[in-house]
């Protein structure tokens, strides 16, 4: 943002940019969070991932199985550049399409048993591209991207270093607005580990 000029040749003012910096830290901050709430709830109903997570690589591809099971955001409209045709709909130039990363990620065509809770699917070169997007694709895909990633790990690697923990609430209900977010607020009971 600092260096690139716009086809202009003009850069782009101090307050815009600090207004973009903002809205990365701000916009990120319930995403990420959501991220961080949904691991936890996976991850106390199924107690034999956790300890797997002492492998950093794993930690990711437990992070991106939840994200793909309970996507912080669940998509975003975008305009059709040329008129095109989608399963028997014409779809005209200029017209607002919405994508739904919740209906991507549980296609059975990309994601075989697409409700089971399996973190081996993002081993090697993972999925297909464009099929798992939590962070969106292509030129507009978060620029945050790399921080909620950064964010999500350091929190993962400490919350499974330091305690053991279980749901306060067995089958509490997950509200989808706009993110995914238990009811209740997701109490659980902390057991720290033992030095």
């Amino acid at each position: 943002m600092l260096l690139t000029s716009d086809e202009n040749g003009k850069f782009m003012h101090e307050a815009d940019i600090a207004n973009k910096i903002l809205g990365l830290l701000i916009g990120g901050h319930d995403t990420a969070s959501s991220s961080c709430a949904s691991i936890v709830k996976f991850l106390a109903e199924l107690p034999e991932s956790k300890w797997k997570l002492q492998n950093q690589k794993y930690s990711w591809n437990v992070a991106c199985e939840v994200m793909r099971l309970a996507p912080p955001l669940q998509g975003a409209f975008r305009e059709a550049i040329t008129d095109f045709m989608y399963s028997g709909f014409s779809i005209p130039k200029g017209w607002k399409i919405y994508w739904s990363a919740h209906s991507t990620h549980k296609n059975a065509e990309f994601f075989p048993k697409p409700l089971k809770f399996d973190p081996s699917r993002f081993e090697g070169s993972g999925p297909a591209p464009y099929t798992f997007v939590p962070f969106g694709g292509g030129p507009r895909m978060c620029p945050g991207k790399e921080y909620a990633r950064l964010e999500i790990l350091v929190f993962m690697h400490h919350l499974v270093k330091r305690f053991k923990w279980e749901k306060m609430i067995p089958n509490e209900k997950i509200i989808v607005d706009p993110m995914p977010n238990p009811e209740k607020g997701l109490p659980i009971r902390l057991y720290p580990h033992k030095a």
